[in-house]
């Protein structure tokens, strides 16, 4: 937890630290930013899919559906 709060930290700053990034800085910082709530995405949906096997309910992914057992040609 200590990264997330290193972040909301940076953030805080008014952007006085990015007067001085290139452009590469920029866009690292960027895609960092995404990966990691992309990251909270996943975590929250492989939680709750927990929370439902645990609870007896089914998963609604969005997956492909279960094989019927036939071959297909």
């Amino acid at each position: 937890m200590g990264y997330v709060g290193f972040m909301a930290q940076d953030k805080d700053n008014g952007g006085a630290g990015s007067a001085g990034k290139s452009a590469a800085d920029i866009r690292a910082e960027i895609r960092r930013e995404r990966q990691a709530a992309e990251l909270r995405a996943n975590l929250q949906r492989r939680k709750q899919q927990v929370r439902a096997r645990r609870g007896g309910a089914m998963d609604e992914t969005a997956g492909l559906p279960a094989s019927d057992g036939t071959k297909s040609q």
